[in-house]
């Protein structure tokens, strides 16, 4: 009879530890979910200071001139 209540016991044990776990990866599941939401949304809002921050960058490198070292090594 002991050993009934013992293998009951830690059935028990077990269900409630799994029960914990699948709460505990509800939450982070929650979390992620909130988290993936918060950073598409800032990727939206931060796409137009990005394509005109890569414009400039790109005008800035087609108005970049060789420079004549005067040594007869040319940079680019």
């Amino acid at each position: 009879m002991s050993g009934m209540i013992w293998t009951g016991l830690a059935v028990g044990l077990a269900f409630a530890g799994l029960a914990v776990l699948a709460w505990c990866s509800f939450r982070v599941w929650l979390g992620v979910r909130r988290l993936a939401r918060e950073l598409e949304r800032t990727r939206r809002r931060l796409e137009p200071e990005h394509s005109a921050l890569r414009a400039e960058v790109r005008d800035l490198r087609d108005a970049r001139t060789p420079v004549d070292s005067g040594e007869g090594v040319r940079s680019s």
